[in-house]
């Protein structure tokens, strides 16, 4: 399905999806804007139509409070998505990649506290960000 999807419409094969109207979802999107070394990631939130595509063509429930990181036709949620998203940034950061020797069960205890609690500790908007000029390249829509 992904390679029929990633022909029709041309989507690049690193694909961040995340809750555009969350104000911490929005503050990590641009905390990877900021340390994607490659440059190659790009986004989409997951209210949006392309969001819903994605989630729909890997059978992801349209419900899900997570993250979606789709890479080389396959997609991760939770933790796992996170650490894909980690392997592209430059510096000291990439040491955040030592806690993915820990058992998934574990990290994801971790990201669902967050993910249920986000809305309540960091806020929400009415409606999804809109890129600046300089980043607009980056989203999918």
């Amino acid at each position: 399905i992904y390679q029929v999807y990633k022909k029709m419409t041309q989507l690049p094969d690193k694909v961040v999806l995340f809750d555009g109207v969350c104000n911490f979802c929005e503050s990590s999107v641009q905390f990877i804007l900021r340390h994607d070394k490659t440059g190659s990631l790009r986004f989409a939130s997951l209210q949006s139509e392309i969001g819903q595509q994605l989630l729909t063509a890997y059978g992801i429930s349209h419900e899900l409070q997570s993250v979606v990181f789709v890479e080389s036709g396959k997609a991760y949620t939770k933790s796992a998505a996170a650490f894909r998203i980690a392997r592209y940034f430059g510096g000291w950061w990439k040491l955040l990649l030592v806690f993915s020797i820990l058992p998934a069960f574990i990290t994801d205890f971790g990201y669902d506290i967050i993910a249920k609690n986000r809305y309540r500790w960091f806020g929400k908007k009415d409606a999804c960000m809109i890129p600046s000029a300089d980043i607009r390249s980056r989203f999918l829509e």
